[in-house]
């Protein structure tokens, strides 16, 4: 965790962390962050953190908008028909 907050904390990337101060190479940093992805720790630790801050009082999310447009579909995505173009339709071919 710490080399994650070193490279958060001062823009640089993994491969620069230094170890020292940090505890762990830059290697380390880069390999933990993608073992506790495939091990699916992301998550738990995002529900625990906002579940720390709702306790605390410190969410608001009173101005919060949630966006998924970032979010790719799996092969058309949830889609049972196709949508109609919103676009006019050409003109008739005449030649």
């Amino acid at each position: 965790m710490a080399g994650i907050i070193q490279v958060l904390r001062k823009g640089v990337a993994r491969r620069d962390v230094p170890a020292s101060p940090v505890g762990c190479s830059g290697v380390t940093a880069w390999r933990g962050p993608r073992d506790w992805t495939e091990a699916g720790i992301w998550p738990r630790l995002h529900a625990a953190l906002l579940t720390e801050l709702r306790e605390a009082g410190l969410l608001e999310m009173d101005g919060a908008a949630i966006d998924g447009f970032h979010i790719g579909t799996l092969e058309g995505g949830l889609m049972s028909a196709h949508h109609r173009s919103t676009e006019a339709d050409p003109a008739p071919n005449t030649t």
